[in-house]
């Protein structure tokens, strides 16, 4: 049996278009889902209990965190894995990744990555083409929308702390040679509309990683992969994107000085995206 924990707030536009494609081809029994919908104020949770086998819990909580610890008292079995609610994950795609942790020295499998880039801002279109060549963003787990996990890995994961970067934390619980990415398991991500919508994702990101980074336990800690030399390296390898490359440090930056005012300011508000979820 494949668990599969969900996450979900606000997310009735959204929900039912992943537990289809995650059930369309799954056998009896063969996956264990949980929904938890936390601090909802729509319709999130009558959507999810709409699909047979999916179990729903309510929590007036509206915490990411808090949600994931009640999934995971919830579920039982292994492999694991923890889906947001907004992307699009098959049968196949759960099968791929729960067949990678299943071999051994292998704690934790991500899916690769498409983004439709239909009807969004060229802006956000021209960010994307560059975020997805850097290193890190190819290599490691976070920003993938799905994590899975063997039992081994679940070990790592001892508590949900209360982070806002819950991805990037479960990223940097396991070394290079305990995660891979899965070329047969495809996870569909919807990213932002406006270029508004993508400085607010990428502010939150920001503030959330520099919380983690400052509270992180030092043997989580890493250096960062991505500065400006690395993106002048990209850049001379292909010439074309230097527009594009000029064009992402600008976000950086301006994501950067915004991210800098909420910490210091202490403000914990969940720049939410909604173009995506349209």
């Amino acid at each position: 049996m494949i668990s599969v924990v969900v996450p979900a707030h606000n997310e009735q536009r959204v929900v039912g278009r992943l537990l289809t494609k995650l059930l369309e081809h799954a056998e009896p029994g063969e996956l264990n889902v949980v929904v938890v919908a936390n601090g909802c104020t729509d319709a999130t949770a009558q959507v999810a209990q709409g699909f047979a086998g999916v179990r729903v819990i309510e929590t007036p909580v509206p915490s990411k965190s808090n949600a994931l610890r009640l999934g995971d008292d919830a579920a039982h079995g292994f492999p694991r894995l923890y889906v947001d609610a907004d992307v699009e994950l098959t049968t196949h795609a759960a099968r791929a990744l729960s067949a990678a942790v299943s071999q051994p020295g292998t704690l934790a499998a991500g899916p690769v990555r498409t983004l439709p880039m239909h009807a969004v801002d060229p802006r956000v279109r021209w960010y994307y083409d560059v975020w997805q060549r850097l290193p890190a963003v190819r290599d490691e787990l976070f920003g993938r929308g799905v994590v899975a996990v063997s039992e081994s890995g679940h070990e790592r994961l001892a508590d949900w702390a209360d982070v806002m970067s819950d991805d990037l934390l479960l990223a940097m619980s396991f070394g290079p040679g305990e995660r891979v990415v899965v070329p047969e398991a495809e996870v569909v991500i919807h990213p932002p509309r406006t270029y508004a919508d993508l400085v607010r994702r990428r502010v939150r990101a920001m503030t959330g990683n520099a919380r983690l980074a400052h509270a992180a336990p030092p043997h989580l800690r890493r250096p960062p992969r991505t500065g400006l030399r690395e993106l002048a390296q990209l850049a001379g390898r292909e010439p074309a994107l230097t527009p594009k490359v000029a064009f992402f440090a600008v976000v950086a930056v301006v994501s950067r000085l915004r991210a800098r005012r909420a910490l210091r300011t202490d403000d914990h508000t969940w720049l939410r995206d909604e173009s995506s979820r349209a």
